[in-house]
């Protein structure tokens, strides 16, 4: 077997990166066919059903995505399946002297 020079190693390591971190995007992507979303207004009805203000809401690969802040004025994105409007990731940002309590964190 040949050994690779400094340029096709570097090469191959560029294409290992871009595959898996194609892979990667790809799980976050939600893929249900656009015959099938509910409209956008149903989602915000949902959200702030919760005691969520929405701020906005976008279609990001093939998401919903929705931002604002919870019942406890913390910011908050989400990411919603169109046609389910099931929730797919929740990132909630707190600041340091925020009320955590009913949010499960990690280690807690």
């Amino acid at each position: 077997m040949q050994a690779l020079t400094p340029k096709s190693a570097a090469m191959a390591a560029i294409l290992v990166t871009l595959l898996a971190s194609s892979a990667a995007r790809a799980d976050d992507d939600c893929v249900e066919p656009v015959s099938s979303w509910q409209p956008r207004e149903v989602l915000r009805q949902k959200v702030e059903q919760r005691g969520w203000t929405v701020q906005r809401i976008k279609v990001d690969d093939g998401c919903y995505e929705v931002r604002g802040t919870d019942a406890k004025g913390n910011r908050f994105k989400a990411k919603y399946a169109p046609a389910s409007l099931r929730i797919q990731a929740l990132e909630i940002k707190f600041d340091k002297n925020a009320d955590t309590a009913g949010y499960h964190l990690p280690g807690q």
